[in-house]
């Protein structure tokens, strides 16, 4: 471990460890020369000889606001180390947690963003291999603002992790806590692949997939860890549930967003789209971008069909506005998340939903 006040290659003082993983050390530093927070990462010790330079030289071509971008590379004694744009906020997985799902609305920007950053990255050859929500930061709260999908930065020491277990036979069998990880989003031909079997950027597309399967309904689309194997093997999926279509008002987006993930989701990567045809569709799609807030409710009215929300300026929302299974109640436990627009006498709520903060 690095020790907190340490400077690294002269210039990166070491503020705090902010994450581990399968691969990788992280932590927040300061740069001295341009006087700002960067993403300090170095391989673990059981990585220190993977191709650690060839990752960061993979991921220096990618330029894009929805990736993070990597900053500098450098060796200082036997130790590598990756500059990576720093995002002051939390993952995708996180803001899961706290929001519980996300609306048509809120999940069909995710995955405008996810789509053009992932397709700039496929514009140069670049495949991440392990995208999943903890590898996708925003800013911190109820909205999905800065999107940043991180990590590019290690996308071929991804590649060698898969590799090598791929060479040991069934890769869903490894103990690797980064292929555990990457399974419930793991395209079929990345896990089954045989060895010298090279999956492109179709394994990108599938994990788009299965992360909005997951944020939009708050279940994995086939498992985790193993479980996710033998239901991809078996084309065993978990359905849509009937809450994302029963409401008339986010229906439809809802609808269109459930045939862009089933594409995503085909079994056979030449059947599925590429990045930039996501990006196309994300277009057409007519959704909400404006700002959310949160707020509890105040009272409910007409048979607890509709009530109000107190959050600074109290709004009047209707249960046809409601995404999920939870309903709002009285409960002051029990938040909402929810846009507002003008309206008489009070502002509208469209969509609303139920969290827990």
């Amino acid at each position: 471990m690095i020790s907190i006040g340490e400077t690294i290659g002269g210039r990166y003082e070491v503020v705090a460890h902010v994450g581990r993983g399968g691969m990788q050390e992280v932590y927040r530093a300061y740069d001295k020369l341009l006087g700002i927070n960067v993403a300090l990462k170095t391989p673990q010790t059981v990585q220190s000889a993977k191709r650690f330079k060839a990752s960061a030289q993979v991921a220096a071509k990618v330029n894009h606001y929805n990736i993070a971008k990597t900053l500098d590379y450098f060796v200082e004694g036997n130790a590598e180390y990756l500059i990576e744009e720093f995002i002051d906020g939390e993952t995708l997985d996180q803001k899961q947690q706290k929001l519980g799902i996300l609306d048509p609305h809120l999940g069909a920007r995710v995955l405008h963003h996810l789509a053009k950053g992932v397709a700039a990255s496929h514009r140069v050859n670049v495949v991440h291999r392990d995208l999943k929500p903890s590898n996708v930061m925003t800013a911190k709260g109820v909205n999905v603002h800065r999107l940043k999908i991180t990590d590019f930065g290690i996308a071929t020491l991804t590649k060698e992790v898969f590799d090598d277990a791929a060479e040991q036979g069934d890769i869903t069998l490894s103990n690797s806590g980064t292929i555990k990880g990457a399974l419930p989003f793991m395209a079929p031909e990345m896990m089954f692949r045989q060895p010298g079997e090279s999956p492109g950027k179709s394994v990108d597309i599938w994990s788009i997939g299965a992360m909005m399967f997951k944020l939009l309904t708050g279940e994995y689309p086939f498992g985790v860890y193993l479980t996710a194997a033998v239901n991809v093997q078996a084309k065993k999926r978990e359905p849509w549930p009937e809450f994302m279509t029963g409401n008339t008002q986010l229906a439809p987006l809802a609808r269109e967003l459930q045939s862009v993930i089933d594409k995503c989701l085909e079994y056979a990567p030449e059947n599925r789209p590429d990045a930039n045809d996501i990006v196309g569709m994300c277009e057409e799609l007519c959704y909400l971008a404006v700002e959310r807030h949160t707020g509890s409710v105040s009272n409910l009215i007409q048979n607890n069909y509709s009530g109000f929300i107190s959050g600074g300026e109290t709004t009047f929302f209707s249960m046809e506005s409601v995404y999920g299974t939870r309903r709002p109640n009285l409960d002051n436990n029990r938040r909402v998340c929810y846009s507002s627009f003008p309206g008489s006498p009070r502002p509208r709520a469209h969509p609303v939903i139920v969290i827990d903060e």
